[in-house]
């Protein structure tokens, strides 16, 4: 079966289609990471009723319900559906599982024997496992305003790895970091089966009814060294590459697919690698980027998303005006999409939110 981006209803007006396609809009649509989560009282209300996270990720009912919820609140240009980076394991067989307030665990992957377990599960086991994400998707596309883009995701590989690898996350991921020292072709095909199961997952999200999809690779800033004596960078070869060829492989079943790239920790170089490297048609901005000068080194017609500190929005008041003046000013003329750096946190005030698009919108 194959789908063709942003051929929904509306789709040709739907402001971030229209960014993404490279037209600069003034004021630039707007969305968050993370928009549908723990600092919204409805959200909280679902999720206790929901009892486990995966639980809520699983259940079409109460993903569509709080992917909605934002929109409904503050009216933001795209709904990102609400799932997790870590289903993709667990739909391989790796136990997953959220505890409260420590975040993801997973039974490590140490070596080549829990390797091996994991890709006997057949493509069509895991695909059926993640139905329920696939009816999500579906569901919102209907619920959906005509002009608000829906975006689907996954975790790039070397980020979904490391979680495997390691079984959390850790500062400096040494676990997959050691691996990858002891043995990098145990990585590589791991990556590389991450790589086919992502991609044919981002195409049944394009095929349920998703816009976009962005790909997140959350720890680009802590990539393990290139093997001495082989060439190439870190970037390249566990990063950059691996996400060029999910988004070949997806374009080759998805004609257009719109895709971003958020290669956080990257770094202004990194960053300004993204869309030449990748086919990405935007680039997701962290907030440590000088996002002025990374304007300077794209082309006119790349897309930037991002940059705000969500520090910032729970800093609120005049510091946060300031910084969403900034960021319009330096991507003025330019396509932009106005988000965060990173995810918005729990802690973050409401009212500071509806500051933030006031100042965006007024």
């Amino acid at each position: 079966m194959s789908a063709t981006a942003g051929a929904g209803r509306g789709a040709a007006e739907r402001p971030i289609l229209r960014v993404l396609n490279g037209e600069a809009l003034s004021p630039p649509p707007a969305w968050m990471m993370r928009q549908a989560g723990r600092y919204l009282p409805e959200y909280r209300a679902v999720r206790a009723e929901a009892g486990s996270f995966l639980d809520l990720c699983y259940n079409p009912d109460f993903a569509t319900e709080v992917t909605l919820q934002p929109i409904r609140r503050f009216g933001f240009e795209a709904s990102i559906l609400f799932s997790d980076i870590l289903v993709v394991p667990h739909a391989l067989g790796q136990d997953v599982r959220f505890v409260e307030g420590e975040g993801p665990r997973l039974d490590p992957m140490a070596g080549r024997a829990e390797f091996d377990a994991l890709i006997e599960a057949g493509d069509p086991r895991i695909m059926r496992h993640l139905a329920p994400v696939f009816e999500t998707v579906g569901r919102l596309r209907a619920e959906l305003p005509a002009e608000t883009t829906l975006l689907g995701f996954c975790g790039a590989p070397w980020t979904v790895a490391s979680y495997m690898i390691g079984g959390r996350g850790t500062p400096d991921l040494a676990p997959a970091r050691s691996l990858a020292a002891r043995d990098p072709a145990l990585l590589d095909a791991l990556i590389d089966r991450l790589v086919a199961v992502s991609t044919e997952y981002l195409v049944r999200q394009f095929e349920a009814g998703a816009d976009a999809v962005q790909i997140f690779e959350s720890h680009a800033g802590a990539l393990p060294d290139v093997p001495a004596g082989e060439t190439g960078d870190a970037l390249a070869r566990w990063s950059l590459g691996p996400i060029a060829r999910m988004v070949s492989g997806i374009r080759a079943r998805v004609p257009g697919a719109r895709i971003i790239v958020f290669a956080r920790g990257s770094g202004l170089d990194g960053h300004a690698r993204v869309a030449a490297e990748t086919g990405a048609d935007a680039v997701g901005v962290d907030w440590a980027v000088d996002l002025k000068a990374l304007r300077a080194r794209l082309p006119a017609s790349v897309v930037t998303q991002g940059n705000l500190h969500p520090e910032t929005l729970i800093a609120g008041g005049a510091a946060l005006d300031a910084a969403v003046d900034a960021i319009l000013e330096a991507t003025a003329g330019t396509p932009h999409i106005f988000n965060l750096g990173h995810g918005i946190t729990p802690q973050t005030p409401i009212p500071h939110v509806e500051r933030m698009l006031a100042r965006l919108r007024g």
